[in-house]
């Protein structure tokens, strides 16, 4: 990452695609906050890592995962009957994409 910076434009436009709306006062916090990270990411590109080995754990403890088992897979029907509404075996969910309408 070079020196640029984030701007209030590109901001707006990231939350736009999440759907959300800023207030200018959050427009402006954001770009502040989101370009000191940017910042932080910057200094940390420049440090030398060349002969650090990688870490993937902090400590030498072992993950210990249980069996992938399926408990109870055949409740279709109990779990129709729970959503608001559905298609045969589908469950209708409202559309998030282009502004919430139906289609």
């Amino acid at each position: 990452m070079a020196n640029e910076q984030i701007t209030r434009e590109e901001v707006e436009h990231v939350a736009s695609l999440a759907k959300l709306a800023l207030t200018d006062a959050e427009a402006d916090m954001f770009t502040d906050h989101l370009g000191k990270i940017f910042d932080i990411v910057t200094t940390l590109a420049e440090v030398d890592t060349e002969n650090v080995k990688p870490t993937y754990s902090v400590t030498e403890m072992q993950t210990v995962l249980r069996d992938d088992v399926a408990v109870n897979a055949q409740q279709s029907e109990a779990l129709l009957n729970n959503a608001p509404e559905h298609q045969g075996t589908l469950i209708k969910v409202p559309a998030i994409l282009n502004g919430g309408a139906e289609g």
